[in-house]
Parts: structure tokens; C-alpha cells; sequence
């Protein structure tokens, strides 16, 4: 067996991409483009806050990234525009990058320098963020917190070494806007990868509400809060809840009246929601189409390899409210890697995947036609996928459910780190307690019972050894992802797998280790993208 290069790109995992995959990725820095541009250290952005802390160009973010290394440059080109998009044979109105629905595949190889140009041709500002990578601070993409917004009309340059191997996520981190098409997949890759297999597949998961008669993320949200949709047919009959709205929030659509839906498209509020496996609701959405590469499930998008291939499927999470149960039918799957981290390979039949969390799995092709079935976790739906080893013009049902989903499901607490990236055994120098709070009906969502401040800080130092208690006092399941670093989950092994997001289910309290190694300010939130709007969101920040 052959090892893919890095540059393969496999048959048909994004169809609406088509040839624009890459990105337009090439070892030269881009040309000079029209409109006002930013560069990396040419302008340091200061954040409201108090004094004492690593702000996010400071001396001493340079001198870690300077220890990443500075290896050939791969420059890349995302133009974020208003789009019209093809999700299979549904042509919606979204915001995208590159007019395309996952954007452009971007690959690098570890240890690369990627200078990746966001033009924002959007009406509104943005800003993009490598979700799971370890970058300098000042590239992460938090608006007022690691940069100013990009402005209408302006680019930004994100300069960063890509010192770690592994499948991440780039997506705005502006308001409900990740919650369109503005997510992309990033792969990084190995130049030792110890993987062997033939091909490779990314499959992304989304979940779609856009444009979809009437319906835009923003009202969503509205229907969701005191006085929306979800209060009136609740009967709680309730005015506007105490939780501040959050400075991320997007302008293009105007807020509800307290007491009223008019104008807010179809009520998407979903009731009676239930999962087992996420011990309560499954979510609080009821999306009408769920995706699986950018394409709805009546028109799924279909892989083709040979019987015997071994293949490499990187799944992507890139949903806002949606976990997935993932299985492809007939077919174990041996997971690799959680969050880009390598595991000690464990099977299952099926995933849970959290929003924005990555698993890596291998599986060998049988010979017929299956589906890869992505079950919305505790909601009515499901996106659809197809692997094919041969000829035959039939394709599953769109209703297909392999029995694989309903058998073993292996948990992220129940995987093993690789022995080259578990963490040591040291003392912890500081523990960090954090309450995760709210309620549905009144959509408070925050730490501590506090909504998100850019000004609040969570004070570590560079070199400690932390210990964060992340403790559920809400009824709802939360993905939780900590910027710029990754962490051991504890769980049923004392070791614990190396993530950068997890799901902490309700009533329940989550240990994570990690090592204060990247100096800046760095945001924990909720990645249920409704729950950090509406104020789960604060920051970690490095003392001086």
C-alpha cells in the first residue's frame, strides 16, 4: 500500500467545490489586491481589558511562534461574499468562501507557514478562525479580543506555522454567521504520517437553515430568546431575559419585538427533543436539511474507491446545533485520531461528534454501495453520504439508518492518547473552577451566571500546569472549545486523549489538563453557536 501525497484530492468529497479545492495555494505570497489590507505585525491590536496580561502581539507571542519554526510558505485566498449555492439540487442565498459550500479544502504539511488572504466582501464585518490549531495569538480570529473585525470592502492576511499534524476547521467567529457557509476544512499533514492507507476522504457535516423559506440564522436566534417563538408557545409569557447581547453579534438581520415573531420566517424552535447519549435534549433547532459535503440527503454525494481500499475518512463537524451519530453501513470503523490528535486505535461501529470536533477513522472498503449515514443526535434528520466500490447505478435511500448506529458508540473519554502525544505526569500549579450556567427559558447562557465581557480574564501563567473543572449546572449538553491549545480529557483511563473540544453533558463535571504554552488571551466558550451568541463565551489570559 501507498501513502496518498499530500496534494490528492479524492473523488468527489466536495462536489461543489470542484476544482477550486486547493485554494489557490501556491509557495509565493499573493499579489497585491485592490481594497485596504492588514498584515501580520504591522499594526498590534490592544483589547479592552486590565492591565498585566500578554496582549495578542506581544513579545512574548512572537517568541513562541518564532519556536514553531518557519518552513515554506503556502498562501491561500478566501474571498468571503454573499453566494448562491447548489446543496444538491436546492439552490439557497448564503454567505460563503469562494461560492462554495464546505469552502475551498486548504492542505498544508506540518511545519509550512500559511499566509491565507480573507477579502470580506460581505456587507457586514468578519473575521476567520483555524479552530483547533496552535497559533500565534494575534491570528486567531476573535474579534475585540485577538483583533479588530474586518471591514466591508478590506482584507486581512492570517499568518501562522502549522506546527501540528492533523484535521481542523476554519470558520468565522462573527456572530451567527459560522451558522451559513462560512466554514472550510483544514487539513494539515504529516511528513512522517505512520498511517498507511489508499485513499482518503473529508466528509463534513453541516447543519442548514439558511434561506430556507424565509428562515436566517439571526431570526433563529430571536426565536429562541424571551418573547420569540419559544416563550409564546411555551406559554411562559416572559419579557426579555437578563443576558447581554453578545458584541459578536451580526447586523444584517433587525432583533424581534419582545412579543412578537412577525417577519421571522417559519418557527424553528424544536420541542420535545431527546437523546440518551446526551443524557436530555438533543438541541433546541429544528433544521430543515442536514448536510453531508454541502449536499442534502435526496442527493448525496458519492465516494468511489475499490473493494479492498483502505481509506482514511477525516470527519469534520462544522454544524452549529447539531451533534452527529455517524456510521457507514456494513462497515467497522478503527478511529486514529480525536481533534487531530493520534489515539490508540480502538473500533466502533458508530461516532457522537460534537460540534466543531474532528475524528479520524480508518475503514476497508467492501464491495457494493453503503451509506454514511450522519443521524441528527436527539432531532428528526439526517444527512447522507455514499461509498461506492462499484458500477451499479442504485443509491441507498435517502432514508437509509445502518444498524451500525445503533450498536457501539466509543466515547472521546474512552480513547487512549498515542504514546507521542500523552501528556506527562506533573503536578498541577493552578486549578480553574467554571460553572457552565442558563436556562432555555430565558436563554441566559454563560459562566458563573455571567454573559461574556471581553474585559473578564482567567489568569494562568506560561509554564503551569492547569487543571480546568468545567462543572454543568444547565439541563442541556455543551460542546466546549478552548482557543490556541489542547488539553488531556480525564475519563474512564487516567491518561486521557488529546482534544481542543468536548462535549460535557448536563448535570455532569468534565477535568481537563492542559500545559499554559502559548502565551495571549484565549476564549473558552460553547460551540452550540446559539449558546456562545447569547453569552457562553470568556477568556483565558496569560499574567505578564
Amino acid at each position: 500500500m501507498q501513502k496518498p501525497s499530500r496534494r490528492t484530492l479524492l473523488r468527489a468529497p466536495f462536489a461543489v467545490a470542484g476544482a477550486g479545492l486547493l485554494a489557490s495555494c501556491s509557495d509565493a505570497d499573493s499579489p497585491s489586491r485592490s481594497g485596504p489590507q492588514h498584515r501580520a505585525g504591522t499594526a498590534k491590536f490592544v483589547p479592552q481589558g486590565p492591565k498585566g496580561f500578554v496582549n495578542p502581539s506581544d513579545p512574548e507571542v512572537l517568541a513562541t511562534e518564532r519556536k514553531r519554526g518557519a518552513g515554506p510558505v503556502r498562501t491561500v485566498t478566501f474571498t468571503a461574499a454573499e453566494s448562491k449555492l447548489d446543496l444538491g439540487g436546492r439552490t439557497v442565498h448564503s454567505w460563503a468562501y469562494n461560492e462554495s459550500v464546505p469552502g475551498p479544502l486548504v492542505r498544508v504539511t506540518c511545519g509550512d507557514v500559511l499566509n491565507l488572504t480573507l477579502s470580506n466582501r460581505l456587507r457586514e464585518k468578519t473575521t476567520l478562525h483555524a479552530h483547533g490549531v496552535r497559533l500565534r495569538c494575534d491570528m486567531d480570529g476573535v474579534p475585540d479580543l485577538t483583533q479588530a473585525s474586518i471591514e466591508p470592502g478590506t482584507d486581512f492576511v492570517y499568518r501562522f506555522a502549522a506546527a501540528h499534524p492533523g484535521t481542523y476547521l476554519f470558520h468565522s467567529h462573527v456572530g451567527m454567521q459560522p451558522d451559513r457557509a462560512l466554514y472550510a476544512p483544514f487539513v494539515v499533514d504529516d511528513p512522517k504520517e505512520p498511517l498507511k492507507y489508499d485513499q482518503e476522504w473529508v466528509v463534513v457535516l453541516d447543519d442548514w437553515v439558511d434561506d430556507i423559506d424565509g428562515s436566517n440564522p439571526e431570526h433563529v436566534l430571536d426565536q429562541l430568546k424571551p418573547g420569540g417563538s419559544m416563550a409564546m408557545n411555551m406559554h411562559m409569557g416572559m419579557g426579555p431575559g437578563p443576558g447581554s447581547a453578545s458584541p459578536h453579534r451580526s447586523t444584517s438581520a433587525p432583533p424581534a419585538s419582545p412579543k412578537s415573531t412577525k417577519g421571522l420566517g417559519p418557527d424553528r424552535v424544536l420541542r420535545d427533543s431527546h437523546s440518551a447519549l446526551l443524557h436530555g435534549e438533543g438541541g433546541n433547532v429544528s433544521y430543515p436539511h442536514y448536510l453531508i459535503n454541502g449536499r442534502v440527503r435526496t442527493n448525496p454525494s458519492v465516494f468511489q474507491c475499490r473493494p479492498g481500499d483502505r481509506i482514511r475518512i477525516r470527519f469534520i463537524n462544522a454544524g452549529s446545533e447539531t451533534a452527529f451519530r455517524v456510521a457507514l453501513g456494513d462497515h467497522p470503523l478503527t478511529v486514529t485520531h480525536t481533534d487531530g490528535y493520534p489515539v490508540k486505535h480502538q473500533t466502533t461501529d458508530a461516532l457522537l461528534i460534537g460540534m466543531a470536533e474532528r475524528y479520524d477513522v480508518l475503514v476497508t472498503a467492501k464491495d457494493g454501495v453503503f451509506p454514511l449515514v450522519a443521524l441528527a443526535e436527539g432531532k428528526p434528520g439526517k444527512g447522507l453520504a455514499v461509498l461506492r466500490t462499484n458500477k451499479g447505478k442504485n443509491l441507498p435511500s435517502p432514508d437509509a439508518r445502518p444498524g451500525e448506529l445503533d450498536r457501539e458508540i466509543v466515547s472521546a473519554r474512552r480513547l487512549v492518547p498515542a504514546d507521542s502525544v500523552r501528556m506527562d505526569n506533573r503536578k498541577t500549579d493552578r486549578e480553574l473552577r467554571i460553572r457552565i450556567t442558563g436556562t432555555m427559558q430565558k436563554y441566559d447562557w454563560g459562566f458563573d451566571h455571567r454573559a461574556y465581557d471581553v474585559r473578564q480574564r482567567h489568569a494562568v501563567r506560561a509554564g503551569e500546569r492547569v487543571r480546568l473543572t468545567l462543572i454543568n449546572a444547565t439541563d442541556m449538553w455543551h460542546p466546549m472549545h478552548l482557543h490556541g491549545h489542547t488539553f488531556a480529557v480525564a475519563g474512564l483511563n487516567s491518561e486521557g486523549a488529546r482534544k481542543d473540544t468536548t462535549i460535557v453533558l448536563p448535570h455532569r463535571k468534565l477535568v481537563l489538563d492542559f500545559d499554559a504554552d502559548n502565551p495571549g488571551l484565549w476564549m473558552l466558550h460553547c460551540h452550540n453557536q446559539y449558546h456562545s451568541e447569547s453569552g457562553m463565551m470568556t477568556v483565558l489570559g496569560y499574567q505578564k
